[in-house]
């Protein structure tokens, strides 16, 4: 490995929350208001051994029993075994991870459906192309006029979530020697709630009592996840709200501005940000801002909500889930918009000691303290408006005395959309991934990473910088969504500057393209876009035929929520070995752990894998990539070979032929043309 990453060791302040400006942060307001670092000093106590191993089982009224593997007397009163009640701790975390993604996907198919019906009056198609892509995934004539089609795959979208027998539509966009393999298991998921509620009944007392079975059984629920209820998510987000492209932006804590109404959005459905992005720019309210003595309103994300309007509006992010409670501290936000997951209640606390409006707008997710205003999915920028004027008029209260915005901010180039990615290799007319696969044949680019996930109160240090600076120093090209993506922009490495960092090879392909050595893709239901591209690779030829032989591997360094789970395993079913870290769910029972990471690989062709901290993580994905290159033969430099031009053709010729022009994996896009625009074009 390239010693250039720093992992000496450091000390944790008493109350720490991994960046330099959280810890600012926390020095001014310490003593005023109560956080989450706080809190996990001063409570006293570490986590419960037993709950964090996954061994404390409490599905029945003769518990909580907590289980010691291999004790007889320690198995639970029904003699429930440690790596039973592990297993269905870990289904239960699967299960409800894929039912926080898929309800997300039900909301966006349900806007979808009443926008494409008439019964919205702000949103409309913004991509007609991937429109063509989803009707054609879902079976239906992609050729037809576009109201008439958009009406059409809106009920189609809707009825993946209840459908009770067959297979879920976009599982036909996976390697087909994968889809070939969930067969052969019986893991093909039929209907996104189907699986959720089947693996739930299975982990209630007196159901499924073998460990192998259940383990097995949350892949299903998984793979309706990311093939599911996250990728319809995103599909259909791209059609309505624009698929993303590369913008330049701004993220952490200095976005605030002294001078406006700060607006923070926080959570992870898009439909309320981007109401609130088109309300916050008329007139009307711009000038209401300007009669209490504002410029105007600033929005800035928070969480999952932040990268979804980062990624396609330039709307800067304030910070990521640890800087939820921070971004209210600040004393200058007038408004915090709140829709669903990864909220911490605390944050009404907060904002109670300050000037500050904590807004829920979900029925589905009210908070104690908070105001709620109904989001009225019909008329969207109407409900906004009322948002913004709440917002507008908590500004004349602020105590200017107390408003402290840190200074620090740093600029980001997001929006990288599996599309996007096709379009900066190939250009518009030869959009592939072939020269991301050149390059890892090659050896320029060792492999693919991805950072995704959470960030974590208990985990001090900045893992996921620092094992990004290892990964692309080692030639490794990394790719991160959600909460991850957010620190790593802090911390600059989502700029082409930051290409300085990677090793040299690396660092010359992205001179070459223009792109930062970290790619962000996205919110966390936009890791379905990695399923895509890992899919493209293998369709692109020349890396295996499925995404276990690809030299790829994924990592969640600080999970904290059930969803992380739930992304893990759909990724593991789908080929690609993931580690967490700092733990695992299942550590306290050996037989169930060593199942998911050994037995895993045989069923699966990918397992599961744990690091303790950033070096170790970094050891264990190169290993890995390597592992792969060996494997495919492309671990060693092979002799220069003059191609004549038979060889030339079939090196041009893509692995798997798209039965739709222009297709590949992932259908039609604004990135492809026509075969008569390319020869009007040559002509």
């Amino acid at each position: 490995m390239d010693p250039r990453a720093r992992f000496q060791g450091k000390k944790s302040p008493s109350c720490a929350v991994q960046c330099a400006v959280n810890q600012e942060m926390l020095s001014v307001i310490q003593g005023k208001v109560l956080t989450a670092p706080e809190r996990v000093v001063k409570r006293g106590t570490k986590p419960c051994l037993f709950g964090k191993g996954g061994t404390c089982c409490h599905v029945c009224n003769m518990g909580p029993c907590q289980i010691i593997e291999g004790v007889e007397e320690m198995r639970g009163i029904c003699g429930a075994t440690a790596a039973t009640v592990a297993s269905r701790t870990f289904c239960r975390m699967v299960a409800a991870g894929t039912s926080a993604h898929s309800d997300h996907g039900r909301g966006i198919a349900e806007v979808f459906y009443h926008t494409v019906h008439g019964e919205n009056e702000d949103f409309e198609i913004k991509d007609e192309k991937k429109l063509r892509v989803v009707a054609y995934y879902f079976g239906l004539d992609p050729k037809k006029e576009t109201k008439e089609l958009a009406k059409e795959v809106a009920v189609k979208a809707l009825e993946q979530f209840g459908q009770q027998h067959g297979e879920l539509a976009f599982i036909k966009r996976a390697p087909e020697k994968r889809q070939a393999l969930w067969r052969e298991l019986g893991v093909v998921p039929r209907g996104v709630d189907r699986e959720v509620v089947e693996l739930t009944h299975r982990t209630t007392v007196g159901v499924d009592q073998d460990y192998r079975s259940l383990l097995k059984a949350s892949v299903r629920c998984a793979l309706a996840d990311g093939w599911g209820g996250s990728m319809i998510a995103t599909e259909l987000q791209d059609i309505l709200f624009g698929t993303p492209v590369p913008i330049r932006a701004t993220v952490n804590l200095g976005v605030l501005k002294e001078d406006m109404v700060n607006v923070t959005v926080h959570g992870h459905e898009p439909e309320v940000a981007e109401a609130l992005a088109m309300a916050a720019q008329d007139p009307e309210i711009i000038k209401e801002a300007q009669k209490v003595g504002a410029k105007g309103i600033n929005l800035a994300g928070i969480c999952c909500t932040g990268n979804e309007v980062l990624m396609r509006r330039g709307i800067p992010i304030a910070g990521s889930f640890v800087q939820q409670e921070l971004a209210l501290a600040t004393g200058a936000v007038e408004a915090m918009i709140v829709d669903v997951q990864c909220i911490m209640q605390n944050v009404t606390t907060v904002a109670q000691a300050f000037h500050t409006a904590v807004i829920t707008v979900s029925d589905k997710a009210e908070i104690e303290g908070a105001m709620h205003i109904p989001f009225d999915h019909h008329h969207p920028v109407e409900t906004a408006k009322k948002i913004l004027r709440e917002a507008i008029a908590r500004f004349p209260k602020r105590d200017k005395s107390r408003v402290y915005i840190p200074k620090a901010k740093m600029d980001v180039v997001a929006g990288f959309s599996h599309e996007t990615i096709l379009y900066i290799l190939g250009g518009r007319f030869r959009a592939s991934y072939k020269p991301l696969n050149e390059n890892i044949i090659n050896g320029r680019v060792l492999g693919v990473a991805a950072i995704v996930g959470c960030d974590n109160f208990r985990v001090f240090d900045e893992v996921h910088v620092e094992l990004a600076k290892e990964l692309i120093a080692n030639n490794v090209l990394v790719v991160a969504t959600g909460c991850a993506a957010t620190g790593l922009g802090r911390a600059g490495l989502l700029s082409p500057e930051a290409a300085s960092l990677a090793g040299d090879s690396l660092r010359e392909v992205l001179e070459a393209v223009g792109c930062p050595p970290v790619l962000h893709m996205g919110s966390c239901v936009d890791n379905s876009r990695i399923l895509i591209a890992l899919t493209e690779m293998v369709n692109t030829g020349g890396l295996g035929e499925d995404i276990d032989e690809l030299p790829a591997i994924g990592c969640a360094p600080q999970w904290m929520s059930e969803k992380a789970v739930a992304i893990g395993n759909y990724f593991v079913g789908s080929g690609a070995c993931v580690v967490f870290g700092p733990n695992f769910p299942t550590e306290k029972s050996q037989v169930a752990t060593d199942y998911l990471f050994h037995e895993f690989k045989n069923l699966f062709r990918a397992n599961w894998l744990v690091a303790r901290d950033a070096k170790e993580l970094a050891s264990v994905m190169i290993d890995k990539i390597q592992e792969k290159r060996k494997n495919l033969g492309i671990d060693k430099p092979k002799p220069r070979v003059l191609f004549d031009m038979a060889m030339r053709r079939a090196l041009e010729s893509p692995k798997v032929t798209s039965p739709f022009h222009g297709l590949g994996c992932f259908g039609p896009t604004h990135l492809r043309v026509s075969p008569d625009e390319e020869e009007e074009a040559q002509a």
